[in-house]
């Protein structure tokens, strides 16, 4: 209960400051512009979570360095859930061109600025929103944490609403039916709980590519998506022979994922991108 106190304090402390800095800008300032080690970048004021990393220094360096050994100069990268580009744009500048989704409109407008900002040509963004079927799907959009902007969830909770996020409609599609090109040969995952229905709607993209990199988090499965490890697996393709968890420091052979998965499932342990490959 006190874990929880203190958690929810802290989300409200945040959604606080965020404003205090608003008005402190302005309300007719969008973005502001700050050099990190990601590259020269437009952010959110609002936004404390990867906007106020890239103003400190910089997003993520760990996790492109350990993408960087899966590509090469003539890879081809398809990202689901690009940001703001903080990812995209370092790895850009490792492998032949980069596809990036987006389904955030207000996401997407500053990933175009980044694009612009740091002269990158081999990144195609795509606004739209990656579905198994489609559909009108109710999307939230946080601003203290833009980039858990996500489907409206199968079950409120304090952690995906405490900013009050506006809810808009967005038109989904098959990433199968939508991109004309399946051969990637890193795909990398992060939509906040919709991994799941985007990979049911990506079979073929899946079996083709090299190596797959997924967000796994429970509180997501359960209250976003509401599937079990067993529906979120069903998806997954079967050429992979073993996966890594980079933020749990451990290594296993494909047959163990349902074991280890369902463990960290049952203790809500999360891994922001388990990285399946094969020998």
């Amino acid at each position: 209960m006190l874990r929880a106190f203190y958690w929810r304090l802290n989300l409200g402390l945040k959604k606080i400051k965020s404003k205090r800095l608003r008005r402190k800008l302005g309300h007719n300032i969008k973005a502001i512009i700050t050099h990190s080690e990601n590259g020269l970048f437009a952010v959110d004021p609002e936004d404390l979570e990867v906007g106020q990393k890239l103003r400190l220094g910089g997003f993520g360096i760990e996790e492109v360095e350990r993408l960087k050994k899966f590509i090469d100069d003539k890879s081809k990268v398809l990202i689901v859930g690009t940001h703001i580009g903080s990812l995209a744009i370092p790895l850009s500048h490792h492998c032949h061109e980069v596809t990036a989704i987006e389904a955030n409109p207000k996401t997407f407008e500053l990933l175009e600025i980044n694009l612009q900002l740091n002269n990158v040509n081999n990144i195609t963004p795509h606004n739209i929103f990656a579905n198994d079927v489609p559909e009108k799907v109710e999307f939230l959009l946080n601003t203290v944490n833009s980039g858990g902007s996500k489907r409206k969830p199968k079950t409120s909770n304090f952690m995906y609403d405490f900013d009050n996020p506006d809810i808009i409609e967005l038109e989904s599609h098959r990433l199968d039916d939508y991109l004309p090109d399946h051969d990637y040969d890193l795909v990398l995952l992060d939509i906040e709980g919709s991994e799941y229905f985007a990979m049911k709607g990506m079979e073929d993209i899946l079996s083709r590519c090299k190596t797959l990199v997924v967000e796994f988090l429970p509180h997501h499965l359960r209250n976003v998506a509401g599937i079990d490890v067993d529906t979120f697996l069903s998806v997954l393709p079967g050429h992979f022979t073993n996966f890594k968890l980079p933020d749990n420091k451990q290594e296993h052979d494909i047959s163990a994922v349902k074991t280890v998965l369902q463990k960290m499932y049952d203790a809500n342990i999360g891994e922001d991108g388990i990285i399946f490959t094969s020998n």
